[in-house]
């Protein structure tokens, strides 16, 4: 076990299992008390259970270290504040806050339903705001505070998320905004990208995989994943963790990706290229200049099919 995190107290939304359940951990080995938080649900956030929050405080508890199994929803106000105040008096106080918790209602958006919609909303992104609310006082009297945000890389657009994808896009903005708003009280605010082989992405309907695969729509760090190391859930966790140090103090809102071998920091977004008129301009001088200027070469992230061929009239299949 280390040191790095002696005498810090930690609350990990979704802990109870997959990426949460690493990061959990290796924040224990590091020094810190976990409230290890997770309702114990399916992936689509229906039932609960108090067996995988106390499976992983009971694995902590037996290496030496400190933490208690918590079972609140991040989905409401009320259940991120029992979170928080299960770690004020557990262990007097909270520094770090990992919002992993997630849920998939995976749907082509003509089939969705406004509950499938809401349902993954409440959970990644106003869990979000629910818990940074309810820890955010805490952390500003103590002028201290490691907030770390589980977004994903599916918000960069994947067939069949867009709840998905909004929530963890959304959670990027709300990750940078904060990281402005809490920055001088000594709180840094950061989103990661994870991923790994866990019950949310067994969970991908296999015709949304076929979708993207046949539109090729994925991404080289997925490519590298496939084909140079496992998708072991945990090899997110010592990166997320030293995001939680004070190694990393200077780091905020930032996106950090996790996932496999590498760590990787994408770029915020940024004009890319310009065009400009003295004036008004018209849809005939657009219609003109456009494919030349600002959309040359952009490519269609899902092209359409090509038409399925037609046989000569008489032939025979």
């Amino acid at each position: 076990m280390g040191n790095r995190l002696a005498g810090r107290v930690a609350i990990v939304t979704g802990g109870g299992g997959g990426i949460g359940t690493g990061v959990c951990r290796w924040l224990a080995r590091e020094g810190a008390a976990v409230v290890v938080n997770d309702i114990g649900g399916s992936v689509d956030g229906r039932g609960q259970s108090t067996g995988p929050a106390d499976t992983v405080a009971n694995a902590i508890k037996a290496e030496g270290g400190r933490a208690v199994s918590n079972y609140d929803s991040v989905a409401t106000v009320e259940g991120a504040g029992k979170m928080v105040q299960a770690a004020l008096d557990s262990f007097g106080k909270v520094d770090i806050l990992c919002h992993a918790a997630g849920i998939l209602r995976d749907r082509m958006v003509f089939n969705m339903t406004e509950e499938e919609w809401d349902a993954v909303l409440r959970v990644h992104l106003n869990g979000a705001f629910h818990m940074v609310r309810n820890v955010a006082p805490h952390m500003i009297r103590q002028r201290y505070g490691r907030i770390v945000i589980f977004s994903s890389g599916s918000g960069l657009g994947n067939s069949g998320q867009a709840n998905y994808a909004s929530a963890k896009e959304g959670q990027v903005g709300l990750c940078r905004a904060l990281a402005r708003e809490l920055a001088p009280y000594g709180i840094t605010v950061n989103a990661v990208y994870p991923g790994g082989d866990t019950r949310m992405t067994q969970g991908i309907p296999d015709t949304a995989r076929e979708i993207r695969a046949q539109r090729g729509i994925t991404t080289r760090q997925q490519e590298v994943q496939e084909v140079e190391s496992p998708r072991d859930p945990e090899r997110n966790a010592p990166k997320v963790v030293y995001l939680c140090t004070e190694a990393a103090r200077n780091i905020t809102g930032q996106v950090i990706g996790t996932s496999g071998l590498p760590m990787t920091l994408y770029s915020p977004r940024h004009v890319s290229r310009v065009i400009h008129k003295d004036g008004r301009w018209t849809l005939d001088e657009l219609d003109t200049i456009m494919p030349s200027s600002l959309t040359q070469g952009i490519p269609n992230p899902a092209p359409a099919a090509p038409p399925p061929q037609q046989q000569p009239a008489g032939t025979r299949m």
